[in-house]
């Protein structure tokens, strides 16, 4: 029987795992259905299943997304989910894997908001990298906002009361209804005409339906495509837009964004008058050690007597010249003594008798070379043999046929080795 055509349940839960994996329309899923069979494991994870009237399927929620939840899941919970659907390997059976649960109730807005948020911060439209610095000192602010309202006022109010130097433009658009992405998106391409330092873009409270066009995909781009650092200042601290998180700096209201926007006049005359405190005592330090310089130079015995200076130059000029003139007779001295010792040497004097005593020891040496000459062992009898490998001291170095060389007195026999004896 042919074994080799059956797979293991390992190799097919594996197979079935990557094609849940590969399958981009399982990567991310929204689901909504009654929470079932909840636990809530001591590592934080949470397990349960979610069903409908006629199905269930198993889910999981791990912790690191599970602290992110904003109320307590039980079972009979209605709910919203997130996630993606993928098969564990061990069991053989799928799941999905929980990465947002909201108590369902906040309806279609609210998932069309976390989807375009998700896409929008996958393309990279939220990092940080992107974001413009708010100059600290504008010179024209632009305002993005309906012409009446609170939030004008607010604006305009903080503005004055706190940095009433700075001017402001208002382009006044719909902040509400079917037409206002697009009018939002209009005044902020025409902002981009003036030349304005910060760009306040938002809107009061109000319902996420209110709030909706400042979560429209075409106002996200306007924003993240503007040249002019851009305050988003969309409601009241707890509502978020996806606006707040393209802006380059958020605001928790319009009255925060015109607090972010300017500085205190107050608190900057305050701190440039520190400043000039500060200024002033450091120019008086400066003043006085250079009194304290100049008092003592005016004390300084050589500013009184400047003769004392002098003097001891002078003292150190003398002693210098002579430890000089020390220096070059000792050297002087030296040097006659070296020459009266070359004219009393015996080599001068009698350079025959040098070279004759230098000539017999050259003959001694000679003689005594002579005698350990190899020639002289040779004209005795004696040979040198050797082969390419140099003189053969030993049988060992050669062997039969070999061609040898055999160095005599007066020549050089080229022979081959014929027999090898070894002697005891």
């Amino acid at each position: 029987m042919n074994n080799s055509k059956y797979l293991t349940v390992s190799v097919i839960n594996r197979y079935l795992k990557d094609q849940f994996d590969r399958n981009e329309h399982l990567r991310v899923v929204y689901l909504k259905g009654e929470i079932s069979n909840f636990k809530s494991h001591t590592t934080g994870h949470l397990y349960f299943s979610l069903k409908d009237e006629n199905s269930r399927i198993n889910a999981i929620m791990f912790n690191s997304y599970a602290k992110k939840i904003n109320f307590v899941p039980k079972d009979g919970s209605k709910v919203l989910v997130i996630g993606r659907i993928s098969v564990y390997e061990s069991t053989g059976s799928y799941q999905i894997y929980v990465e947002d649960m909201q108590e369902d109730g906040v309806g279609n807005l609210y998932l069309a908001y976390e989807k375009l948020k998700k896409d929008l911060e996958k393309e990279g439209l939220f990092d940080k990298k992107y974001k413009k610095d708010i100059p600290k000192y504008p010179e024209v602010i632009g305002i993005v906002t309906a012409a009446t309202g609170a939030a004008i006022k607010d604006i305009l109010s903080t503005i004055k009361r706190r940095y009433p130097i700075c001017k402001t433009i208002l382009f006044p658009c719909l902040v509400q209804g079917e037409y206002a992405a697009d009018d939002i998106v209009k005044k902020i391409n025409m902002a981009q005409n003036y030349d304005l330092d910060v760009l306040i873009v938002g809107r009061g409270g109000g319902s996420i339906e209110d709030l909706w066009p400042f979560n429209e995909e075409k106002v996200a781009r306007a924003i993240f495509a503007s040249d002019i650092p851009i305050i988003s200042a969309v409601g009241h601290e707890i509502d978020f837009t996806i606006a707040d998180f393209v802006a380059d700096l958020r605001a928790p209201t319009p009255t925060g964004a015109a607090e972010l926007a300017v500085p205190n006049l107050s608190d900057l005359k305050t701190y440039i008058e520190q400043l000039n405190i500060r200024f002033k005592e450091s120019i008086n330090k400066i003043i006085n050690y250079k009194k304290l310089i100049l008092e003592s130079f005016k004390s300084s015995y050589v500013i009184k007597s400047p003769m004392i200076m002098y003097e001891n130059k002078k003292q150190k000029i003398d002693i210098i010249r002579e430890k000089i003139t020390n220096n070059i007779l000792s050297s002087l001295d030296m040097y006659n003594q070296q020459l009266s010792y070359i004219k009393s040497n015996r080599i001068l004097k009698n350079p025959t008798i040098i070279f004759n005593e230098k000539k017999n020891e050259l003959n001694v040496l000679i003689e005594k070379l002579d005698l350990v000459s190899p020639l002289k062992i040779l004209g005795r009898g004696y040979s040198i043999t050797s082969n390419s490998n140099g003189i053969i001291k030993t049988i060992k170095n050669t062997k039969i046929d070999d061609c040898i060389n055999i160095k005599i007195q007066d020549g050089t026999l080229n022979a081959k080795v014929i027999e090898i004896k070894k002697e005891n």
